[in-house]
């Protein structure tokens, strides 16, 4: 028997950062959000032979561990590790894992790692989980069990799949999937345009700041996180009611707000990338995930998009395609083929 499973990276548009504690237990947030076809991947067969192997193509890792130890929180594969602490592992097996974009681009690829990997440990199990369980199982293993600083939206993301207006109300997350018409993704999809800016990030050390900031009721990040929290909302209702140009001007919004919750979000490299792209013609846009690398999305007028991804292709930047996913966690069982070698 092989499980896997497969869970959606996705572009967050607004709120990012109003999900991070302990900002949504005080004053409450919102993200607004939609899962992309690209994928955190995870294949699971049992063994009998009392080892845990581990393959990651993603870090270039190929690790053994005995099922009867408790595996240590070194720095590698530690999601891994923390999964099978959480939920356990009484024989062997073997894991096989890849995501379709590099870690620290942005995407939500550690969040949607972890997800995949309790989709394929729950099927073998034989544990019946609700989407709900899955991603704030998800957060503890995260942000709880291994301390890695971050918000809620990647994991409820990456679970539920599709476009969502999430709201984070003290310890109550509510998952608001949105009716967009079919006409009107279809056009933000023909609007939209992704882009890799060469270089991924560590994003810790970002929001070690961003919290630091707000817990120390600076100003300036507190005005910053609530006008983004505003943002969100109107973003939201722009997109349910086709307002494409309104939509692309909050989400340049959205990214000097951004700008403002610590040093680091940005720098002249990205400044120059993203004014490429609006000297090209692209409406607004921002750097996806905590800051520093990764993606930037850019919402252009539909004549224009092939002028702004010219300009960004010249700049250095990589033009990604990408559609829309809107199942969010996949998980099945195939049988295991003789090896062919």
């Amino acid at each position: 028997m092989v499980i896997r499973s497969q869970a959606p990276l996705r572009l967050s548009f607004a709120g990012g950062g109003t999900d991070v504690e302990p900002y949504p237990q005080e004053r409450g947030g919102v993200v607004l959000s939609a899962t992309i076809d690209k994928y955190a991947y995870a294949t699971l067969v049992p063994r009998n032979n009392g080892l845990i192997r581990v393959e990651s193509l993603d870090y270039d890792i190929v690790a053994k561990y005995d099922v009867d130890r408790r595996l240590p929180y070194d720095g590698e594969l530690d999601l891994v590790k923390a999964v099978v602490h959480t939920l356990g592992c009484g024989q062997g097996l073997e894991l096989f894992l890849h995501t379709d974009a590099p870690p620290g681009s942005g995407l939500g690829s550690s969040s949607a790692m972890v997800v995949a990997l309790i989709g394929a440990f729950a099927r073998w199990l034989g544990r019946s989980m609700s989407g709900y369980e899955v991603a704030r199982l998800a957060y503890h293993i995260e942000r709880v069990e291994l301390g890695v600083p971050g918000g809620w939206q990647d994991q409820f993301a990456a679970t539920f799949g599709g476009f969502n207006f999430i709201e984070f109300l003290g310890d109550d997350v509510v998952v608001n999937p949105l009716r967009v018409p079919s006409a009107t993704l279809n056009e933000l999809h023909y609007r939209l345009l992704l882009c890799y800016t060469g270089r991924t990030r560590l994003s810790g050390h970002i929001l070690d700041r961003q919290i630091a900031g707000y817990r120390e009721k600076r100003p300036e990040v507190v005005a910053a996180l609530d006008e983004i929290k505003a943002i969100a909302i109107a973003m939201k209702n722009a997109l349910l009611q086709g307002r494409f140009t309104d939509f692309g001007r909050l989400l340049h919004a959205e990214w000097e707000q951004k700008k403002r919750l610590a040093p680091g979000i940005s720098d002249p490299d990205i400044d120059a990338l993203y004014d490429v792209a609006r000297r090209a013609g692209a409406i607004g846009g921002k750097l996806l995930g905590a800051g520093g690398g990764g993606y930037l999305v850019f919402l252009c007028p539909f004549e224009r998009k092939h002028r702004v991804a010219q300009a960004l292709e010249e700049a250095g930047a990589q033009v990604v395609p990408f559609n829309f996913d809107l199942r969010g966690l996949q998980t099945w069982e195939v049988e295991e083929e003789p090896d062919a070698h």
